[in-house]
């Protein structure tokens, strides 16, 4: 078998790991980034590239500060990406829209005003004429409506296409259709991988594989099931359109408890989404679409004389708390970096930084232990135990 090392090799290849992958590279660090199927081209590629530090759920409160965070870094990281490729990525600042349909619009707007300020997250009421004033397209449903001027966001496509292009330029190792087979541990250290017929050893090895994360076992005396205990990943179906009109012109996000808008470049929109819970089909649906395409017109009513140029889905990767997995675990020399659910594309940069501070340097955000990769191996313990 042929054996080729390495000082970081990386599971997966959407935008988390290829971000750890491109803050690792500078670093001048040897980096191999392996893909199951091409860099890019899953639940990344799939993405709305909303960047909203507000949570959507009760659960995804924890995730509060690592998304504000993140959010702060933002603009340097595109910037560097930028410099480092050449290449443009529609980052824009627009800020979003929160539109309230029906009788109880205004009581649900204030109150998601009182939460959101409670988090310390820019957020201001406003009434359906100021809406209109900055969105004009917005339809009569609307009752009540808030501004979130901190918002923003990204095209995940050419964010993915200006990020591997990076890891060319900076001489990582890109490898497609190269799916892992197992893990190898040399005694308590975690020494490579197997990727097919080739062992690749690695000083260090990043589990950054999305859904896929614990869809493959160990080997070397490492239990069957082992990295499932560290990486319990699901898939969560999202469907998602695109339409185009040259009669409208949507420069911020808008947003109901149903449905998103996210404007694109040349008059292009994406519209979602869905979560549904069909393991790993990627099926579209025409139930799924009818959703998207109701939750879409009711914002913007003019959008039903749209094209509909794209549909599409993908899958994002759940955990059992609906909470990021990151950190190292209790075999030396393995990094958790997924499950980040809605929230991926949003967490690249600061997952990149906190991957590259224990790489380089062993360290560990104390903000971050909720999100450590023990908490569900010590859960399995005390179920067992009990």
């Amino acid at each position: 078998m042929h054996v080729k090392a390495f000082d970081v090799a990386i599971i997966g290849g959407g935008i988390i790991g290829s971000s750890i992958a491109f803050e690792l590279a500078a670093e001048k660090l040897n980096v191999v980034l392996l893909d199951r199927e091409e860099p890019g081209r899953g639940a990344s590629w799939a993405a709305a590239g909303m960047l909203s530090a507000a949570p959507d759920s009760p659960e995804a409160l924890p995730l509060v500060p690592l998304a504000k965070e993140s959010l702060q870094l933002y603009p340097k990281f595109i910037a560097a990406t930028h410099e480092a490729s050449g290449l443009h990525t529609h980052f824009a600042s627009e800020g979003a829209l929160q539109i309230f349909p029906g009788a109880q619009g205004e009581t649900e707007r204030d109150k998601m005003v009182a939460e959101l300020r409670r988090l310390d997250i820019a957020i201001e009421a406003v009434s359906v004429e100021t809406a209109r004033s900055m969105e004009n397209a917005i339809g009569p449903a609307a009752s009540a409506a808030a501004w979130l001027p901190g918002e923003a966001t990204v095209d995940p496509r050419l964010l993915m296409d200006a990020l591997l292009a990076a890891l060319r330029r900076r001489e990582v190792e890109i490898r497609s259709g190269c799916k892992v087979t197992s893990l190898l541990r040399h005694g308590s250290r975690c020494t490579g991988l197997i990727a097919g017929a080739e062992e690749i050893t690695a000083k260090i090895v990043v589990v950054a594989a999305g859904c896929h994360s614990s869809t493959f076992a160990g080997q070397n005396s490492i239990e069957d099931d082992w990295l499932s205990r560290y990486a319990p990943t699901r898939p969560v179906r999202g469907q998602m359109l695109a339409l185009h009109s040259s009669k409208l012109n949507l420069r911020r996000v808008l947003r109901s408890e149903r449905g998103y808008l996210v404007p694109r470049l040349a008059g292009r929109i994406v519209a979602g989404s869905t979560l549904e819970n069909v393991g790993f089909d990627k099926r579209v649906t025409a139930g799924g679409i009818r959703k998207i395409l109701d939750a879409a017109i009711e914002l913007v009513p003019d959008l039903a004389d749209s094209e509909i140029v794209e549909t599409w889905a993908g899958l994002r990767p759940a955990t059992p708390d609906n909470l990021p997995i990151l950190g190292p675990v209790d075999v030396e020399g393995l990094f958790i970096a997924t499950g980040h659910y809605r929230n991926g594309i949003l967490l690249a940069p600061v997952t990149a930084t906190l991957a590259r501070d224990w790489i380089l340097n062993n360290t560990v955000a104390s903000s971050t232990e909720i999100f450590s990769p023990l908490r569900f191996a010590e859960r399995k313990v005390q179920t067992s135990a009990s």
